[in-house]
């Protein structure tokens, strides 16, 4: 039996540790692992155009399966592309690890042809990055990586010289054991007791949900009962809780709607369940608040906290429900519910007037035929910008379906590299990339990817000529637009020329059909939809010091009214509430 060299051994670990996929672009000093996997039945290599979308993909699929996932880019400028997919996978908690391969370990230091240093470059992106300098090094080295990344939910960086890869690997390297999963994590005593003690003591009280309430959604609908609790929720808790939910209250935030603003003010008692709630600006200074988190380096870190509880949301709430008082009285959860419901009601009819007759066509519109359209299970991957609108107020989640964005590091062009990866976990499954035009023409080659493997991904593509929002910060700040505007091509004659199916809708009336058309498809389709640039409104709460600042701007004049069908989910909890 031949010996294996090092590239073989960091594939074997990589297959022992579940990857079943490394995403990346061939070269260089990645070759012999390349080779090695080339060879290896267990796992694929997949050829994407840009290292970027490698690690938007893995990252995109670690958060579908909740398993570990790799990518890899060659010494110097090949790696360096990672780093954006990088960051985005780290701040999304997705478990990936990084192969960023090196120039010759004898020439490191030495200002070598595409030197750089990838150990040093990835540390703000990941919990560990380290350069394998041994051949025996590297299998304690690999499997410390992979414990770093599985069991703080982020990324590692492995950073491997060609010619180290292509060595033999040492006799009897021990094959240890791999951490795969993570533990639950249950609060101390001390910390329940005092919660405890706080919700007895509250006569409202608000449960404000983030992404960390995945797994949960039975507990808390069951805490919110006994608690008698509107339920508010973040961008990233919308998939996980708002389904049903008849103590649903909103969103809070840049893209907030409904009642959930006032929920969180008005309330005695707010509780964070699971939320690194990013902006401070909507939350209360005025209340009590307890934080409930897995990552203890999040409690407190967005607001001043009256107890800080350091655990998972699930095993929380399955301490609290059995010890916390039955609140009998309803009154608040009642008003915050018919506020919610006016709300939406009062937004939808700017949505319905004319909407199926105006040209160029409302996005809201798209963004509801698609959410009627799609299926029960689909992985809807979202553009940064306008379409982060679109998904957060019009597609109805109802616990199988997924949305992934870029929703905490805030990338453009995030979509089709994280189609690409959710496709691959199932190609049964309908994966659609809600695209910008901006976010798409900006890695618009890796379309090529999806026609190279036949992957079924759906691009919608909200076609507006435009940075949409980069053009409202500019308004909000009382600047001229300038440097927004892009001269498109007809990109579904692009997807066409490319080997995939594409349409181009310019009427509301042509809608309906194309979608259908492309989602009957077995292959890649792009429907490219032409939309209203001037799609501006006003969110639920503005004040002067929200709209400082980049992120906070952006909420000044967001959406053309409409929340979907939210409305009518938001009346249909209301039917048992008496008359306020």
């Amino acid at each position: 039996m031949a010996k294996q060299n090092v590239a073989e051994q960091f594939v074997d670990i990589l297959v022992r540790a579940g990857v079943e996929r490394l995403y990346g672009v061939v070269g260089d000093s990645l070759n012999p692992v390349v080779d090695a996997v080339r060879r290896n039945s267990a796992i694929d290599w997949v050829h994407v155009r840009h290292e970027e979308t490698a690690a938007f993909a893995a990252g995109a699929e670690a958060q579908i399966t909740g398993k570990l996932t790799a990518c890899a880019g060659s010494c110097g400028p090949g790696n360096l592309h990672l780093i954006n997919g990088l960051y985005d996978a780290h701040r999304s908690m997705a478990p990936v690890l990084a192969l960023a391969s090196q120039i010759p370990s004898s020439e490191i230091g030495l200002g070598y042809f595409q030197e750089t240093h990838p150990d040093r470059l990835f540390q703000e992106c990941s919990h560990y990055s380290e350069l394998i300098s041994s051949p025996k090094q590297m299998p304690r080295l690999l499997q410390t990586a992979i414990q770093h990344a599985v069991g703080r939910s982020g990324v590692s960086v492995v950073s491997l010289p060609g010619d180290i890869a292509a060595e033999p690997a040492p006799e009897k390297a021990a094959e240890t054991a791999l951490v795969t999963s993570r533990p639950t994590v249950r609060p101390g005593d001390a910390e329940i007791d005092e919660l405890v003690r706080l919700i007895d003591a509250a006569d409202k009280v608000t449960l404000f949900c983030g992404s960390g309430t995945a797994g949960a959604h039975a507990e808390v609908m069951q805490f919110a009962e006994k608690i008698k609790s509107p339920i508010g929720h973040a961008l990233r808790g919308k998939e996980w809780i708002q389904y049903d939910n008849k103590f649903d209250v909103g969103m809070s935030g840049l893209l907030g709607y409904g009642a959930a603003y006032e929920a969180t003010h008005e309330c005695d008692l707010l509780i964070l369940l699971g939320t690194d709630f990013p902006y401070n600006a909507f939350l209360p200074d005025d209340v009590k608040i307890a934080q409930v988190d897995v990552r203890p380096e999040h409690l407190g870190r967005r607001s001043k906290l009256d107890l800080a509880v350091w655990g998972d949301v699930r095993e929380t709430l399955r301490c609290l429900i059995p010890r916390v008082r039955e609140k009998k009285n309803r009154r608040f959860l009642d008003k915050m519910l018919k506020k919610h419901a006016d709300a939406l009601e009062g937004v939808v009819k700017a949505y319905t007037r004319k909407v199926e007759k105006h040209v160029p066509i409302h996005p809201e519109y798209v963004a509801s035929v698609l959410d009627e359209l799609a299926d029960e299970d689909t992985v809807f991957t979202v553009d940064t910008g306008m379409c982060n609108v679109w998904a957060a107020r019009y597609i109805t989640p109802n616990g199988r379906r997924r949305v992934i964005g870029s929703f905490s590091h805030g990338s453009m062009a995030n979509a089709l590299p994280m189609a690409i990866g959710a496709q691959f976990t199932d190609r049964e499954r309908q994966v659609v990339s809600m695209s910008g035009d901006g976010g798409f023409s900006m890695l618009m080659g890796d379309f090529l990817t999806l026609v190279q493997y036949d992957l079924p991904v759906k691009v919608v593509l909200f076609n507006n000529s435009s940075l949409g929002m980069v053009e409202l910060e500019m308004l909000v700040a009382g600047l001229p637009s300038h440097g927004t505007t892009n001269k498109n091509p007809d990109f579904a004659a692009v997807a066409r020329a490319c080997g995939a199916h594409g349409v181009r809708v310019e009427k509301p009336k042509d809608l309906p059909g194309a979608l259908k058309s492309a989602f009957k498809h077995k292959g890649p389709a792009l429907v490219d939809i032409v939309t209203d640039p001037n799609a501006l409104s006003i969110p639920p709460k503005i004040s002067a010091e929200m709209v400082t600042g980049f992120a906070l701007s952006a909420s000044k004049i967001v959406l053309d009214g409409g929340v979907g069908r939210m409305a009518q989910m938001a009346r249909s909890n209301l039917r048992n509430v008496p008359r306020l």
